[in-house]
């Protein structure tokens, strides 16, 4: 009996201490982490960041951020900022890799650095090392007209080879341009793919033609390519991107009949938005001639 009393026991205390163990209470954590990544131009960029909230305390230049003192752009771990290829940040060349991102806010104005270590926790202290640094350079803050309740860090105002990393808090914008080489990755693939290669698709033709326009190349070559894209392949929009081509050469009759025809093909898909790009083209081609 004993030896059963002894056995019952230890059975539920076992159990007690591993519902115990198991028991858990989940709440917000106060500073969500967070990760956005944008592909700017070829090349993906992401970053990796906590997210204090301001819950009506004074930011910038008070107890949470004070000026001119190392921050870790963020909460608990330091951010980090990764680069897919090299990049281009202030005028200088960054090889691809992560990065430790800080700033020293100021009143007039913020000093944005990239660290090469990236296993500090927050400012990192007294281990913070200036010579790990890849990066240091200063930036303008702006005044945001709506205020930010938690830290966010976001992409914006992008280009085909670039975009600002915006950092925004409060009512206190700052922010850099990351710059990215589009046109010699282009270039090659253009290169192998088209100059250089061997049953050279449609698509092929039509993407190099519109690389071309739109980065004012050689007119003429990019008037041969999509002329071949659309001589075994027809498309409403690459026909449409051609006549845009011959206008630009100020082939302007020749630019009205293939917008022309792009219409009708527009029109037989249903695409109206192109019907009504192509009439508009057309009315403003025709006075030119």
């Amino acid at each position: 009996m004993k030896k059963t009393f002894i056995g019952f026991a230890l059975s539920a205390a076992l159990m007690l201490g591993a519902g115990s163990v198991q028991a858990q209470i989940a709440t917000p954590a106060a500073s969500p982490a967070s990760t956005v990544t944008q592909k700017v131009g070829l090349t993906d960029v992401s970053v990796t960041y906590s997210r204090p909230s301001v819950k009506g305390r004074t930011i910038f230049g008070g107890d949470v951020v004070p000026y001119d003192k190392m921050w870790r752009t963020g909460a608990n771990a330091a951010t980090i900022i990764k680069f897919g290829d090299e990049v281009t940040i202030n005028g200088t060349k960054v090889p691809a890799g992560e990065y430790a991102l800080y700033t020293i806010p100021g009143k007039a104005e913020w000093t944005i650095i990239l660290n090469k270590n990236t296993k500090l926790w927050g400012d990192g202290g007294k281990d913070y090392k200036q010579e790990e640094e890849q990066l240091r350079f200063k930036v303008k803050p702006e005044t945001n007209p709506r205020a930010v309740e938690s830290f966010t860090i976001n992409f914006a105002n992008l280009k085909s080879n670039a975009a600002d990393v915006e950092l925004l808090w409060d009512k206190t914008i700052a922010s850099f341009k990351v710059e990215t080489d589009v046109d010699s990755k282009v270039m090659a693939q253009i290169q192998q793919n088209v100059i250089n290669g061997k049953d050279v698709k449609p698509g092929m033709y039509a993407a190099a033609a519109s690389y071309y326009y739109d980065n004012n190349k050689d007119m003429k070559q990019a008037l041969d390519w999509m002329k071949k894209a659309n001589a075994s392949d027809p498309k409403f929009w690459n026909l449409h991107t051609q006549a845009k081509i011959q206008a630009k050469m100020k082939d302007y009759k020749g630019a009205v009949k293939t917008a022309e025809q792009s219409m009708a093909l527009a029109k037989k898909e249903n695409n109206d938005d192109y019907v009504r790009m192509n009439e508009k083209a057309i009315a403003e081609w025709k006075k030119m001639k």
